[in-house]
């Protein structure tokens, strides 16, 4: 009934602002904190970073998977609303080749918030030596007036982390 409303005003969900959910439970901090200038100078686009708390990584929101990389690591999903966001668990983890990683989906999927996208062994990777803090960033960071994460608290799953205004 909204939406048709919506409709009649010339509005449109593509017109609000989008809101990405936590896809990892675990402290939410700048990509300033991030070890890695990629993340950190918001080469790739801008958001937050999480240090998790648990091996998961859900659907932060409704879209499509646009593509899951082939070492499980990384995983873009752009949003019914076109915005273009990268999950990428920990730091130099693609030279893990998959190893501590289970995948969910595959690219191409239709996945709702909260659908199990990754499963992953934080304990083996900090063994390994590598760093689990993941960004979750929106790579068409330039389609958008600001973008706005939540920091310096802990998010559970599905907790709002960022808010991409249009």
């Amino acid at each position: 009934m909204l939406g048709g409303l919506m409709n009649k005003l010339g509005l449109s969900n593509k017109d609000k602002d989008i809101i990405i959910y936590s896809p990892v439970k675990g402290e939410a901090c700048s990509l300033k904190e991030v070890n890695d200038q990629v993340f950190s100078e918001k080469i790739l686009g801008d958001g937050l970073a999480i240090k998790p708390l648990t091996g998961r990584v859900v659907a932060p929101v409704d879209g499509t998977i646009g593509l899951l990389f082939e070492t499980k690591h990384a995983i873009s999903i752009i949003s019914e609303q076109g915005a273009e966001i990268l999950i990428h668990v920990g730091l130099d983890t693609v030279n893990l080749k998959g190893e501590f990683f289970k995948a969910f989906i595959s690219t191409g999927d239709k996945v709702k918030a909260g659908d199990l996208l990754l499963e992953f062994d934080m304990e083996q990777i900090k063994a390994a030596g590598y760093d689990v803090i993941t960004p979750v960033l929106v790579c068409n960071t330039a389609a958008y007036s600001e973008i706005i994460p939540v920091t310096g608290k802990q998010l559970e799953e599905l907790e709002k982390a960022l808010t991409v205004k249009k």
